[in-house]
């Protein structure tokens, strides 16, 4: 699995964003082979069942309040945590991604996740109906093509910066 160019590209790109990735020998975990930790994925490459998850996972980090990312993975995170909002941020985040590093949405978006709603997912973003986008707007990821318009900077799926402060 670690040799896997996707992987390498997905995990080049999470270094150079500032989430870190940390390799661990996992118990069960939600997602075969991934846990998250204080700003980090924590990745089992035994276990690891789709490599595109890891996106999904970092976006989950990246739409995470500075202060909170600190306490993922811990009993001090709320027991709330992912919001609803934050979650749809995570998915159309892994999305933004996917799309900067030239990643079939296929890898994130695959049919044994997201609830069986993959190819619903990917037939949305891929005819720009970015559910989740005003929350990337709010928290100060990304813009829409109205706004971005007007400021004169680039529209979603760009990114402005790729991790909340």
């Amino acid at each position: 699995m670690k040799e896997n160019p996707e992987l390498s590209k997905i995990l080049s790109f999470l270094t150079e964003i500032g989430i870190d990735v940390v390799e661990k020998k996992l118990n069960d975990t939600f997602l075969p082979g991934l846990d998250l930790g204080p700003n980090c994925v924590i990745i089992d490459y035994v276990k690891l069942l789709y490599p595109g998850d890891i996106l999904h996972e970092a976006g989950h980090l990246a739409v995470t309040p500075a202060s909170d990312r600190k306490l993922v993975g811990t009993e001090k995170m709320a027991s709330d945590w992912p919001t609803e909002a934050e979650e749809m941020g995570a998915i159309l985040w892994s999305f933004a991604a996917c799309t900067h590093l030239k990643l079939p949405l296929e890898l994130v978006f695959h049919p044994n996740g997201y609830k069986n709603d993959s190819e619903w997912l990917i037939s949305n973003f891929t005819t720009g109906n970015y559910i989740g986008l005003p929350f990337l707007e709010w928290i100060g990821l990304a813009l829409g093509s109205d706004r971005a318009e007007k400021e004169g900077k680039p529209a979603f799926p760009m990114m402005l910066k790729w991790i909340r402060e």
